[in-house]
């Protein structure tokens, strides 16, 4: 799996503030996340349930607390590029959306209807992140073309698809995130 971004969760953001966010997605399969629901929650260790028809998921969202300094290792597939943190107002539209941009916290934009989730733990999932639909991560020169991406010097995560990272605020598990897609 390629590491597509990595971040630190503003301090003033709920029960995530502080903690350290880090992405990663196969290169090799891209596709939409389906969640398998048991008793009206996520099935027990759901960040490891199968992904039909792959015998486990092509992803990884980690949800780290009192994270230590990220390694200085660089993702050998996916370019490095700074990430930026702004505050805004996310005023949301007419529809009660928030804007459709890469952002932590705040509204989701819902692409579809708002979809919401019960941890394994018992916890009701809270919105974390969003990455919009159609963003594409540089790969560095000779990479794989990744199947279904855009063009063969980018990858995406989930079919390209608009992902929203809904974790667990009782951080039962640092993998305890699932990522919801709509289009």
């Amino acid at each position: 799996m390629a590491l597509f971004f990595q971040l630190d969760v503003p301090p003033d953001l709920g029960p995530f503030g502080g903690d350290h966010l880090l992405a990663f997605h196969c290169r090799a399969h891209n596709d939409a996340s389906e969640p398998e629901i048991a008793d009206g929650r996520l099935v027990p260790e759901y960040w490891d349930a199968p992904q039909l028809p792959y015998p486990r998921p092509f992803w990884r969202v980690l949800l780290q607390q009192h994270a230590v300094l990220p390694t200085v290792e660089p993702e050998p597939s996916v370019c490095a590029l700074p990430l930026t943190l702004q505050p805004f107002v996310d005023t949301p539209n007419p529809r009660g959306l928030g804007a459709q941009t890469f952002k932590v916290g705040g509204k989701p934009s819902w692409a579809q209807d708002p979809e919401y989730y019960k941890c394994a733990c018992g916890a009701d999932l809270e919105y974390l992140c969003q990455v919009p639909e159609g963003m594409e991560f540089a790969v560095h020169p000779g990479q794989p073309e990744q199947p279904y991406s855009v063009g063969a010097d980018t990858y995406g995560l989930f079919l390209g698809n608009e992902v929203y990272l809904l974790a667990c605020p009782a951080h039962c598990h640092p993998a305890a995130v699932w990522p919801v897609n709509q289009n």
